[in-house]
């Protein structure tokens, strides 16, 4: 849904890396069998496996009607300095 940068608090915190994520804008991903997306991040992943094995087990409707779709959730990876927000929904 959205990939975001703070560059101020990457020049203040972070140590310079060559290589940080992957995700691009507009990608989708299935998850089969509660396993990890195929070219999902193992961080993002870890953020939004429990809400995806509670979706899958017909859960939902977190933080007492937190969304407008009860099977649904908006998360984001657990990066501070460049963020990536999912939307993350039961499709039948």
């Amino acid at each position: 849904m959205r990939i975001t940068e703070y560059k101020d608090l990457m020049a203040q915190y972070e140590n310079p890396i060559e290589h940080t994520c992957d995700m691009q804008l507009g990608q989708t991903f299935f998850v089969e069998r509660g396993e990890k997306p195929a070219g999902m991040c193992d961080s993002a992943w870890e953020s939004l496996r429990p809400f995806v094995e509670e979706l899958a087990a017909g859960g939902g409707n977190f933080f007492d009607g937190w969304m407008r779709n009860p099977h649904s959730a908006m998360l984001s990876c657990n990066d501070g300095f460049r963020p990536v927000s999912f939307y993350v929904e039961v499709v039948e």
